[in-house]
């Protein structure tokens, strides 16, 4: 019997230290890996097998965004290659640079095309990215939501913005915010509101200010490197940043070319809303999210407790459910991953 499942596809921040070595563990000799090996040797860069073969961890080079966005694309797009055939994928979504992931794995580009697209916007945000982002979250640990409690942050930033720095809402992540901006705006928010569990406000490292106008040139840059060639029709729907879907046989490839490379960088990623769109127009059973890493299964259960998705009304009736038939299944987790994969 099939299960129809959403793909959701990482971002940033998901190759740390305990994924090193993912490509190895799960697809040591996939010609694909081969092929993305070839045309990082042709760029000058490092292999992705020898950086994911590394005998250590070192943020210096595995976290930059020349090196963190080409490795996160390919564990997330041989994950999706390597899913169980009774699982019927309805649609394909990511996180931030999990976009350029989600064109690969709904068919919009061919791998090697969205490698191309990952490794140029990659490259750019290291060599020009400014400022910076923060992580800070704005329901309590039961994973409701607090409308109140957003508001307040959303009114700190509102404050901030303009006068004593720059901050934007860079991504929302339903329980979690991901603030962006300047040095400035950063310093300022952080001493506004209150540390939580000795963890937030959490600046992220190598993170540029990232779906803010800050990240204009850089989204120019990759118009100009990048041609709308690179794009066809998708095999699968794919929902976006702002919750709009792009279906097979309709998307307007221009149109395409142009948020994914403006809008989609200069702009609010809002993740939640994504979610919440897949859930409502698609009906999966499942919903899958590709490695590297597990750090988004909470964002994602969070953004389904937001529309009350199948009853789910918190942190606890979310765990029962995944207790009862998982809902959620992150390819990153050993156990979780053989529900997933073939």
């Amino acid at each position: 019997m099939s299960c129809r499942a959403v793909l959701i596809c990482p971002g940033r921040g998901t190759y740390n230290k305990s994924e090193l070595g993912y490509l190895a563990r799960h697809h040591a000799g996939a010609p694909l890996l081969g092929a993305f090996d070839d045309m990082r040797r042709g760029a000058g860069q490092a292999p992705l097998t020898e950086l994911d073969s590394a005998s250590r961890f070192d943020p210096q080079t595995h976290v930059t965004g020349d090196n963190a966005s080409p490795l996160i694309y390919a564990c997330a797009l041989l994950d999706r290659q390597a899913l169980a055939e009774d699982i019927e994928l309805v649609a394909v979504t990511g996180n931030s640079l999990g976009w350029y992931s989600a064109l690969a794995a709904a068919g919009a580009v061919t791998p090697k095309g969205g490698f191309e697209i990952v490794g140029t916007m990659g490259r750019l945000m290291h060599e020009r990215g400014a400022g910076g982002q923060i992580v800070y979250p704005c329901t309590g640990p039961d994973w409701r939501p607090d409308p109140a409690r957003r508001a307040g942050l959303m009114r700190i930033l509102q404050e901030i913005d303009g006068q004593d720095g720059i901050l934007r809402l860079s991504i929302d992540l339903g329980g979690m915010l991901v603030l962006a901006g300047d040095d400035a705006g950063l310093a300022v928010f952080t001493e506004a509101v209150p540390q939580i569990d000795g963890r937030f406000p959490m600046r992220l490292p190598h993170h540029a200010a990232f779906h803010t106008d800050l990240m204009a040139p850089i989204a120019e840059a990759g118009r100009a490197a990048l041609p709308r060639s690179l794009f066809r029709q998708p095999s699968l729907p794919m929902i976006d940043g702002r919750g709009a879907i792009w279906w097979p046989g309709g998307t307007d490839l221009a149109a395409l070319h142009a948020y994914t490379l403006g809008a989609q960088v200069t702009q609010t990623y809002d993740f939640a809303r994504a979610v919440r769109h897949a859930a409502r127009e698609f009906a999966p059973d499942m919903f899958i999210i590709a490695g590297p890493g597990t750090t988004l299964g909470g964002s994602v259960a969070q953004s389904l407790i937001t529309c009350d998705w199948r009853g789910l009304d918190g942190k606890a009736s979310f765990q029962d459910r995944q207790e009862e038939a998982p809902l959620l299944v992150s390819m990153g987790d050993p156990a979780q991953r053989e529900i997933a994969a073939g």
